[in-house]
């Protein structure tokens, strides 16, 4: 089936989809903040520029929407019937692009956690966010758990006693 829309209009409709403030975005705001997190917004410091970046937590968040970094297996994430080779090399580079992105960050030790549109359904936001939470929580306490220092009892033979002769 061919585009309802000429190729004009379709240029002005996607030329109207912006990547910050989006709606699935907002709604991760909003429960956060309601829920007590506080949190600074795509921070060009942190590698991937995250849509949420939690500092004391060490945890960078994405909010991705299905159709622009191809979801797999969900219903929201399907190619256009027109312009075909145009859509798939856009998101294979998305997806390319997040998988680095995770990458580097992971390897300066943050905790990514990507939130799909669909986990975002009134239904499911409240599980999603819940889950995030949880990731959170565990991550504070592995970065601030007590690392006990190995006990070596070979050093202790050749130290002197303070009862020697």
């Amino acid at each position: 089936m061919a585009d309802v829309l000429s190729p004009d209009q379709r240029h002005i409709c996607m030329s109207h989809i912006h990547s910050r403030n989006t709606k699935p975005e907002l709604k991760v705001r909003k429960w956060l903040w309601s829920h007590g997190y506080r949190y600074r917004l795509n921070v060009k410091s942190v590698p991937g520029k995250p849509d949420i970046v939690m500092r004391p937590y060490r945890t960078a968040i994405f909010v991705n929407g299905c159709f622009w970094h191809g979801h797999e297996g969900c219903k929201c994430s399907h190619i256009p019937k027109s312009n075909i080779d145009f859509w798939t090399s856009k998101i294979d580079r998305n997806r390319r692009r997040d998988q680095e992105n995770y990458r580097v960050l992971q390897e300066n030790g943050w905790q990514v956690i990507v939130i799909w549109e669909c986990q975002l359904t009134p239904t499911l936001i409240d599980h999603t966010m819940r889950e995030v939470e949880l990731l959170m929580n565990e991550n504070m306490l592995s970065l601030y758990r007590h690392k006990p220092i190995p006990y070596n009892t070979e050093e202790e033979e050749h130290l002197p006693m303070a009862a020697e002769g």
